[in-house]
C-alpha cells in the first residue's frame, strides 16, 4: 500500500528483521530491484547479511545513497538533464576560479580582494574557490529557499552576487532546481511519470534534512516508502533540554526565579539531552509528517550498568547516582565491565589498549566472533595507520584478530593515488 511508514525501535536488529519481513512480499516485476537507501557501504553490507540470515538470500537489492537515489529519479522524471552536472562541487570550483577575479573589484567583495591581494601562484584562488563551491553545494540541500531568493535578485552581498554569476541561465539544473521541478511534477501530473519505484526503504540513516524528507514524502504518494529509524527512547523527547541549554535560558530570561517551572523545561535523561541534539531535531521533524508509525521497542533486563543506562534512556528516566547506588547493598555488585573509560596518552596507545581488551573479550566469551564487534572513532583517517600497525603486525595466529577498516577514502588508502 502506498504511503509513508515509519518503523522505530531501540534495536537495529529488530528493524532489520522488520525490513526482512517486508521484502519477503515480492514486487510486481521480478526484474525490479528492491531499493534500500543507506548512508554508508558498511551499513549496506550489514543489511545484506541480515536479510540473508532472515530470508535465506539477499538478491536483486539496490543500495543507493540518498543523493544517488534522488538523482536517478530526477533523470527519469525530468527531461534533458545533462549527464555531468554543472553544479558538481568540483565543477563549481573551477567555474568560481574563472569568475572570481572579475568580481573582486566590485562592491561587497572587499574581504576576498584582501585575501587574494598577494596571490601569485593560483593556490589561494583554488583553495578559496573550493571552499565556496562546497558551501554552495550545501546551500542547495540545506537552504534551497535561500538559493531561490538569490536567483530572484534578493540580497546583494558577495555570495548572492557570485552565485547569480555562476548559475546564470542554468538555474533549473542545480539540485535545488531539479528538486523543485520534481516535486511540482509529482503534485501536478503524477500519471505522466514512468518507471517509478514500487517500494523504497530507508535504513540506518540518523538524520535527513527537509530537502530529502519532502522528496520522500511526495514519493510516498505513488509508492510505498518505509523509513526505519533507530530511536533510543520510546517516549517523546523532542522537548527535553540539557543542563547547558537550561542554564543558557536562565541567563537570557532572569525575570523568573524558577524559569524551569515557568517554561516547563524538561531535562529528561542527561545523556540523551546533551548528546542527542541531532536525533531530537529529527524526531521532532518526522513527528509532524503524515505517516503511519510502528513502534517496535524492546525492554532489556537491566542487569549491567550499560543495560541500566539503555533502560533509563528508553523510558526517559533521569536516574541519579544516589538512586542507582541505593539499589545495591554491595558496591562491588554494580561495578562491571559493560562501560569502561580508558585514558591513554596517544592514539597508538589507545589502539594497543583496544587490542588487549578485545583479546580479553574473546578469552572470556568463547561464543564471541569478530563479526560481532564494531569499533567506532570520530576520525577514521587519524586512527587507520595505528590500527594497521597494531592489528596487522600480530604474527601469532592464535592472537591475530581479523579486521577491516571501513569508510576510508581512496586517497587515504593508497599513497600512489595521492601522489598521482
Amino acid at each position: 500500500m502506498n504511503g509513508l511508514n515509519i518503523f522505530t525501535s531501540n534495536h537495529m536488529e529488530t528493524l532489520a528483521e522488520q525490513l526482512a519481513f517486508i521484502v519477503r512480499t515480492p514486487l510486481s516485476s521480478p526484474f525490479s530491484p528492491e531499493i534500500i537507501v543507506v548512508q554508508s557501504r558498511g551499513m549496506e553490507r550489514w543489511i545484506a547479511m541480515e536479510l540473508s540470515r532472515h530470508n535465506g538470500i539477499c538478491a536483486n537489492c539496490f543500495f543507493p545513497f540518498p543523493n544517488t537515489f534522488l538523482k536517478e529519479l530526477f533523470n527519469k522524471t525530468i527531461p534533458d538533464i545533462p549527464e555531468e552536472s554543472f553544479f558538481d562541487p568540483l565543477t563549481m570550483t573551477f567555474r568560481i576560479m574563472k569568475v572570481l577575479p572579475e568580481c573582486i573589484h566590485l562592491p561587497g567583495f572587499e574581504s576576498l580582494k584582501r585575501y587574494l591581494s598577494d596571490e601569485d601562484t593560483g593556490l589561494k584562488l583554488f583553495q578559496i574557490s573550493k571552499r565556496i563551491g562546497d558551501l554552495f553545494d550545501q546551500y542547495l540541500v540545506f537552504r534551497p529557499e535561500m538559493i531561490f531568493q538569490w536567483e530572484k535578485g534578493k540580497d546583494q552581498h558577495w555570495q548572492a552576487n557570485l552565485w547569480r554569476k555562476i548559475s546564470s541561465g542554468k538555474e533549473h539544473l542545480h539540485r535545488a532546481g531539479l528538486w523543485k521541478a520534481f516535486l511540482e511534477k509529482i503534485r501536478k501530473s503524477p500519471r505522466q511519470i514512468e518507471h517509478f519505484p514500487e517500494r523504497v526503504s530507508i535504513f540506518g540513516i540518523s538524520y535527513l534534512p527537509p530537502f530529502y524528507l519532502e522528496a520522500f514524502l511526495e514519493i510516498s504518494s505513488r509508492s510505498q516508502v518505509n523509513l526505519f529509524l533507530m530511536n533510543p527512547c520510546k517516549e517523546y523527547w523532542g522537548d527535553i533540554v540539557s543542563d547547558r541549554e537550561s542554564r543558557k535560558m536562565r541567563k537570557i530570561n532572569t525575570r523568573s526565579k524558577d524559569l524551569s517551572e515557568e517554561l516547563y523545561l524538561e531535562e529528561g535523561h542527561r545523556l540523551l539531552a546533551s548528546m542527542g541534539a541531532l536525533g531530537k531535531n529529527f524526531i521532532s521533524l518526522i513527528s509532524d509528517l503524515d505517516s503511519q508509525i510502528f513502534e517496535l521497542f524492546k525492554e532489556n533486563q537491566g542487569h549491567t550498568i550499560l543495560e541500566k543506562i539503555q533502560s533509563d534512556i528508553l523510558n526517559l528516566n533521569n536516574r541519579r547516582f544516589s538512586s542507582l547506588s541505593s539499589e545495591f547493598h554491595d558496591p562491588s555488585s554494580w561495578i562491571d565491565s559493560s562501560v569502561q573509560i580508558h585514558s591513554c596518552h596517544s592514539p597508538m596507545r589507545e589502539i594497543e589498549v583496544l587490542h588487549d581488551n578485545i583479546l580479553a573479550m574473546f578469552e572470556e566469551d568463547p561464543g564471541l566472533l569478530p563479526k560481532d564487534i564494531i569499533v567506532m572513532t570520530p576520525d577514521i583517517h587519524l586512527y587507520a595507520p595505528f590500527v594497521q600497525a597494531v592489528f596487522g603486525a600480530q604474527m601469532d595466529e592464535k592472537k591475530r584478530i581479523p579486521f577491516a577498516i571501513a569508510d576510508l577514502s581512496i586517497m587515504k588508502e593508497s599513497r600512489i593515488i595521492e601522489g598521482f
